[in-house]
């Protein structure tokens, strides 16, 4: 039973707080039933999703509240009506629950008091009412509201009644015996089953404190009839019952095996002086060995000074105290630690280029800066030089990438992953003084290594977090600072490290989440994506024959055209890196290891038309330049986590007053593009010929498909002006043509990021010409010259350009007739 949290409740609710009395809150609802079933509530609530509980009928819960959706459910619930749907998660280990993930049936509750706790937690009474279904959930965020149905109670009929009397008799009897058995339930918990009369809320209120599993607790919630629900208690209590007194017997054991292991010490006491008789003491040759490696070690002074004063603190201690084996393993650790041990390096540039080469396909520039890296090393002979974070999406082989260099200089290799690590003592590690008290990660991983110059991969530096145990964040400025590094003090050891000569490579998705002074000690190199031609070289080299071999299939028994790559890259997977490529290269080859192991015919070629039957449907469709037969349809370019897209931009007029709407998904930055892009219109109306009364007698809708996906950035300036000119003057958009780049309110054209994703997303979408500011044409001339080979660049620096490139004297079909009437 878990009588305990709700005889700590008086406590909760009736202490002090800021000066003034608490208030007495009930454990059980002093309604009566009948006010219980006859509770109103709206059809529509919001629900607050519970973890390891479920909340009855009747029944007064303190709940303490961490996620930020659920703060503000309550806060909000809490000024309005306070009324309130609690629903169980099916599985209490998702942090943030889908509709999918909760149970379809709860409890209408009241919020009663909401309590800011001393340790900075809140914690909120709240109180069961009446129970529902969940018809509909409408809505996720900010928080969940679903449209629910009142559920009716089924009481036990009179041909029941003195069988459900004896049933709440015995539930009553084994909740006392559960009590007395419990050491962790007060006694007072007795006093409260007494004098719970009514058998509707004694049931339910043993229910909802009881040390069930939320699964069972929740089947007795989901169960109508009262008499049933009790029935099922009762086999739950009796099996509780049975557990505790298991438990009790255990503890006899227990005990007894203490009592044994006491007599083993004496004699073991005795069996140490007689050894010492003997002329032989196991502690003694423990500590003789451990002073016999410490003769090997090239250690500095102050560490052969630091082992001696620990060892001889050790020999003081008795073997048979914790404390023993806490100096041991210490010791051990200073013993294991490659103290001025280094590998040589193998600076010979033309091997790391073959290495680079070898193991990865493209990205040139960053091969290109590695070398560079490489070969200040080799020239000033330390690690004086910035530490590299290579950045970009997932799967472009920014790890790998460490690896490659590691084999290049002849160097051990070494990975710590960051993603989600929020203690600093992860990366300092903890006082040896603490229980099971260990290194740092960053000492662990030098140890590992066996050397001191190891190639270190610190993997998703961007997903460092911080909470109330520290900033590891804050821990790494000391690590990734050459000038601080050669004296990292680890809390463990107790004594500075060298991690000077440690070549130290940081990987992240993204850098905004890194935080600036440690963005500041490295020198960031971009991993971009791969494009199209590149993933095909990159399956055909490595991809295919990896996951022909790790299928047992022959390598020269089946073979990939570059259209049958192409098509599964461009159908099959949406991504910056090659990571889903291999996933679905690897269902190929099991498809084909399975009929060879049927002794199936197959086709030893796999072209284009294969892909149906080994993959499925077609999940990605291209998208393609869609004609410029509307007015206010133009085409933008978009970078994307996945690479390059193109985007459409809509703009439709209608009668009425001047009105700007804006939708389609966007982010602020975006809809601030669209009402400056509406101002340099209205601005230039004599230019462009528009009526200055067509902005108070039309609205002006402009919508970017599609609506689901999140859209923001400023890079659909240009964009948006020629949409929106293109509307007012019903003037036919050039066809063929796509831009990008950010528009100012004075009309200045500036550049924007992504060019080379977004000119390679346009090719493919058989855009002939695209518009970029003058600034990007540098960025375009990076790109090699076959895969931009047909494409018409335009540099602009202003509005008036892109509009004169952009625009056609020709109408559109139908144009609207502004001369209309309001």
């Amino acid at each position: 039973m878990n009588f305990m949290e709700e005889f700590n409740l008086d406590k909760i609710l009736g202490s002090e707080k800021d000066g003034q009395d608490g208030e007495f809150f009930p454990i059980i609802s002093d309604d009566d039933q009948d006010s219980i079933d006859k509770f109103k509530f709206p059809e529509l609530l919001p629900i607050l999703p519970l973890r390891n509980m479920v909340l009855f009928p009747g029944v007064v819960m303190p709940i303490s509240v961490g996620r930020d959706k659920s703060m503000r459910l309550i806060r909000e619930a809490y000024k309005n009506d306070k009324i309130i749907g609690t629903v169980s998660q099916i599985d209490p280990n998702i942090e943030e629950p889908k509709a999918e993930d909760l149970h379809r049936n709860g409890t209408v509750a009241v919020i009663m008091k909401i309590l800011e706790m001393p340790d900075n937690s809140t914690t909120v009474i709240i109180q069961g009412k009446r129970k529902f279904s969940v018809r509909e959930y409408l809505s996720e965020e900010p928080y969940f509201t679903a449209y629910v149905s009142p559920s009716e109670e089924k009481m036990p009929t009179e041909e029941q009644s003195e069988e459900f009397e004896a049933l709440v008799s015995s539930i009553k009897d084994l909740s006392q015996k559960i009590i007395k058995l419990s050491p962790n339930i007060p006694s007072e918990a007795i006093f409260a089953i007494k004098n719970i009369d009514n058998p509707f809320f004694l049931i339910n209120f043993i229910c909802a404190n009881s040390e069930l599993k939320v699964t069972a607790k929740q089947k007795l919630l989901e169960e109508p009839d009262l008499f049933e629900r009790s029935i099922k208690l009762l086999e739950l209590l009796s099996k509780e019952i049975q557990m505790l007194e298991l438990k009790e017997d255990i503890q006899f054991k227990v005990k007894s095996e203490l009592d044994k292991q006491q007599r083993e010490y004496l004699l073991n006491q005795q069996i140490k002086t007689i050894q010492n008789e003997l002329g032989g003491n196991p502690v003694e040759k423990e500590i003789a060995d451990l002073k016999a490696k410490a003769k090997d070690k090239k250690w500095k002074k102050e560490v052969s000074e630091l082992f001696e004063k620990e060892t001889d603190k050790l020999n003081r201690l008795n073997p048979a105290t914790g404390e023993y084996s806490v100096q041991l393993n210490y010791l051990q650790v200073l013993l294991d630690l490659p103290w001025d041990d280094y590998s040589e390096d193998k600076f010979d540039m033309k091997y790391a280029t073959k290495v680079l080469d070898r193991d990865h396909f493209g990205l040139e520039k960053v091969k290109d800066r590695i070398l560079e890296h490489l070969a200040v090393l080799k020239l000033k002979g330390d690690l004086k030089s910035p530490i590299l974070c290579l950045y970009g999406p997932p799967g472009v082989g920014k790890t790998s990438l460490g690896k490659s260099v590691a084999n290049a200089l002849g160097r051990k290799y070494v990975r710590m992953s960051l993603g989600g690590l929020h203690d600093e003592a992860e990366v300092r590690g903890h006082r040896k003084t603490y229980i099971g008290a260990m290194p740092g990660r960053i000492i662990q991983n030098i140890k590992k290594a066996g050397s001191s110059n190891p190639v270190f991969i610190l993997d998703e530096i961007d997903k460092v977090s911080k909470d109330f145990h520290g900033d590891p964040a804050s821990a790494l400025l000391e690590v990734l600072d050459p000038e601080q590094n050669n004296a990292f003090h680890d809390n463990y050891l107790e004594i500075d490290y060298d991690l000077s000569k440690v070549m130290f490579i940081a990987t992240a998705n993204t850098v905004g989440t890194i935080s600036p002074p440690l963005r500041d000690r490295m020198e960031m190199i971009d991993v971009s994506g791969y494009i199209i031609e590149e993933k095909i070289e990159i399956a055909k080299r490595h991809l295919v024959p990896k996951q022909l071999k790790n299928h047992g299939v022959d390598l020269k028994a089946v073979s990939f055209s570059k259209k049958t790559i192409e098509a599964i890259v461009v159908g099959y997977t949406r991504e910056s890196g090659v990571r889903e490529l291999d996933k679905r290269l690897a269902q190929v080859a099991r498809r084909i290891a399975k009929r060879i192991a049927f002794e199936e015919a197959f086709d030893s070629k796999i072209e284009v038309e294969h892909l149906e039957d080994l993959l499925g449907k077609k999940i990605y469709n291209k998208e393609l330049y869609d004609g410029n037969e509307f007015a206010g349809v133009v085409t933008g370019l978009a970078w994307t986590a996945v690479g390059g897209d193109i985007l459409y931009i809509e703009t439709s007029l209608s009668k009425g007053k001047g009105k700007l709407t804006i939708t389609g998904n966007l982010g602020d930055v975006m809809k601030e593009s669209t009402v400056i892009a509406l101002e340099i219109i209205k601005s230039r109306s004599q230019l462009l010929g528009i009526n200055s009364d067509l902005y108070d007698n039309w609205n002006v809708h402009v919508h970017v498909p599609e609506g689901a996906i999140p859209k923001d950035g400023p890079s659909a300036g240009i964009t948006m002006v020629t949409s929106l000119a293109s509307a007012f003057t019903q003037r036919k958009v050039k066809s063929n043509l796509a831009m990008t780049g950010e528009i100012t309110l004075r009309g200045k054209v500036l550049p924007v990021g992504g060019i080379r994703e977004k000119i390679l997303a346009a090719k493919r979408a058989n855009i002939k010409e695209i518009i970029v500011s003058s600034q990007n044409q540098k960025d375009v001339e990076d790109i090699k010259p076959e895969y931009v080979k047909g494409v018409t660049f335009h540099y602009v620096d202003t509005i008036d350009e892109v509009l004169n490139i952009a625009l056609l004297n020709q109408k559109v079909k139908n144009p609207v007739d502004f001369t209309l009437s309001n």
